[in-house]
């Protein structure tokens, strides 16, 4: 079982943006030196409180000169939001900066303003990702190219420089709706998901329709993402991350609103989500959607994750919300590394 940690790298009134990347490259060294096998940044835009991270690959090359093993991901690249051609040549330069480390990870995303602020239908965001990804393969794997589509046309086209891992570096989707789940299985990708977008019974299910998907042969990899807190105690935790973590929740619930007033059925997974924010609790989350207490419960609690979900890769949110002191999350992330991950390996 692979062990990585995210962020999105929210920013409070109260605390500076410099600081705030000073603070996320000293985790990812961190957790380079701790043993950490991934590190993955998401991408988001328009909205200080919930990120700051609007350019998560100019980050990991900046993180690259830093570390030596940790591979580092996007958590996701927003592909409807880009022109897919920069987005393999900006790709391809931090797998090189990074010496052949890079993860990534794409998406749609699901904040209405990431579209508004791009000038781009959000109606027509699944089939952009879908030529986009397209294209970002075709630039990494072929010397030229061309590619007429809906949206992007290229005409004999050499995309430089390419990417040291070959065919190109590991491309892995979000899987939040249903019908992502069955994209990712169809395109043999492996996903990310996490029961704070769905709830763990319907969770299982989507993981279902995303083996039962992909084609024989081809092996399923799910990474699942859990916010986290290691304390020497369970009481310790609850008073060391609740703060943020109610801030996480009251951010998300006001980037999601908008979609609380759409139509359509791809968008009736975050109009639950919306719901299930409005009402939760500190007890909600711990129970069934967070990795919170000392090393031994976190020990079963990630055992009983992995056997329910046959997850590939464990993805630890150890600053959700963004308030948490750092030498407390660098305490956290210790006590997960020396007490917690070797339980599994």
């Amino acid at each position: 079982m692979r062990f990585g940690f995210f962020d999105q790298l929210p920013c409070a009134d109260s605390q500076v943006e410099s600081r705030r990347y000073e603070d996320i490259l000293a985790q990812i060294e961190l957790g380079d030196k701790l043993g950490f096998d991934t590190v993955w940044l998401g991408e988001l835009h328009f909205g200080r409180s919930s990120s700051i991270l609007a350019c998560p690959l100019m980050v990991l090359a900046a993180a690259a000169q830093r570390t030596r093993r940790i591979r580092l991901g996007t958590a996701v690249s927003l592909l409807p939001l880009h022109s897919p051609v920069k987005m393999a040549e900006e790709a391809a330069t931090a797998d090189i900066l990074s010496g052949g480390r890079l993860e990534f990870g794409v998406g749609r995303g699901t904040s209405p303003i990431h579209y508004t602020g791009y000038n781009i239908p959000i109606d027509e965001s699944r089939e952009r990702f879908e030529e986009a990804l397209t294209v970002i393969r075709e630039a990494w794997t072929q010397e030229r190219f061309s590619y007429h589509g809906k949206y992007f046309q290229a005409e004999d086209l050499s995309v430089v420089p390419k990417p040291i891992q070959k065919p190109h570096p590991p491309i892995r989707l979000a899987a939040n709706s249903p019908e992502t789940f069955t994209i990712a299985g169809r395109l043999g990708l492996p996903i990310f998901a996490s029961p704070l977008i769905n709830p763990p019974d319907r969770l299982r299910e989507y993981v279902a329709v995303h083996r039962e998907t992909l084609k024989p042969g081809v092996q399923q990899n799910i990474a699942l993402a859990f916010p986290v807190h290691v304390a020497p105690t369970r009481e310790q935790a609850r008073r060391e991350c609740e703060p943020s973590l109610k801030n996480f929740f009251r951010a998300a619930g006001e980037r999601l609103q908008p979609l609380g007033q759409t139509t359509g059925q791809e968008y009736a997974t975050f109009r639950d989500v919306l719901a299930r924010l409005e009402r939760i609790t500190y007890e909600d989350v711990d129970a069934s959607m967070a990795v919170f207490g000392d090393p031994a419960h976190c020990i079963d609690r990630i055992r009983a994750i992995k056997e329910e979900f046959h997850a590939d890769e464990f993805l630890a949110y150890f600053n959700q919300g963004g308030l948490i002191e750092p030498a407390t999350v660098r305490h956290s992330m210790e006590l997960f590394a020396q007490e917690v991950m070797p339980e599994f390996r």
